[in-house]
């Protein structure tokens, strides 16, 4: 594997990080938000799943997003009798998003970004000293 095909398998990696970080960042922003009207489910978290596959040019396994779907897990109820949106019983439904998780994520997102990054400017920087030892 040459230099080349190292900075387009980094680049493949940044790309689909850059896309968990816009997922991720629609999770934090719609954390909070309900239904417009009654009876509405509120937001439901979106997730992202990443698959491997050959480039065959490059001859070399890259990543990309296979699927963006949805979390099915139940929303929280939050006891709030005199909300708008409450059923009968008092509870207003509420997103499935943990900003805890969602900020944990990002943050594992942004480290590998980070990472990819780094190959890419090794990777260059040792094109540009291989040039320059060639030039004399």
């Amino acid at each position: 594997m040459d230099l080349n095909s190292a900075i387009k398998i980094s680049a493949s990696g940044m790309r689909t990080q850059g896309t968990r970080l816009r997922v991720i960042s629609e999770n934090v922003a719609n954390a909070d938000s309900l239904g417009s009207v009654k009876g509405q489910d509120p937001y439901r978290r979106k997730t992202i799943v990443f698959e491997n596959y050959v480039n065959r040019d490059e001859d070399a396994e890259m990543v990309r997003v296979a699927k963006i779907g949805r979390d099915d897990s139940d929303f929280e109820l939050a006891y709030e009798p005199y909300h708008p949106l409450a059923d009968e019983d008092g509870y207003v439904r509420r997103p499935n998003v943990n900003s805890l998780i969602e900020m944990m994520d990002m943050k594992e997102a942004q480290r590998s970004y980070e990472a990819n990054l780094s190959s890419i400017e090794m990777a260059r920087s040792m094109l540009q000293r291989t040039v320059d030892l060639l030039r004399g």
